[in-house]
């Protein structure tokens, strides 16, 4: 499983409605698996639903642009943020937390 909980520093608050996509590498190629939308609490948790992980390098990317616009920055500095991570043990949980504000971001392997 692989899920995600994205704050926003600069509202002190989760993200709401933050759209992202899962994406799995095959090759040199992309191919996305999952998408979603964060939920009132900042979670997404069903990018993987109901489909079984590969070992492999996954990216996560989040649409801070839209998300920033959204809240009244005509013009964020990042568009979006990929955050690209490797599954070796399919069996594992998988959490990838994003921090935001619009001029920066933090991620990490959450538990």
């Amino acid at each position: 499983m692989i899920t995600s909980h994205v704050l926003d520093i600069a509202q002190g608050q989760p993200a709401v409605g933050m759209t992202a996509i899962l994406e799995l590498r095959q090759a040199s190629a992309w191919t996305p698996i999952g998408r979603g939308v964060t939920d009132d609490k900042g979670r997404l948790t069903t990018l993987t639903e109901g489909l079984p992980l590969s070992p492999g390098t996954y990216r996560l990317t989040f649409d801070t642009g839209a998300y920033h616009r959204d809240h009244g920055i005509s013009v964020p500095f990042f568009a979006e943020v990929s955050i690209m991570f490797n599954v070796r043990d399919t069996s594992e949980h998988y959490h990838v937390p994003l921090i935001v504000s619009p001029y920066g971001y933090s991620a990490y392997r959450g538990a």
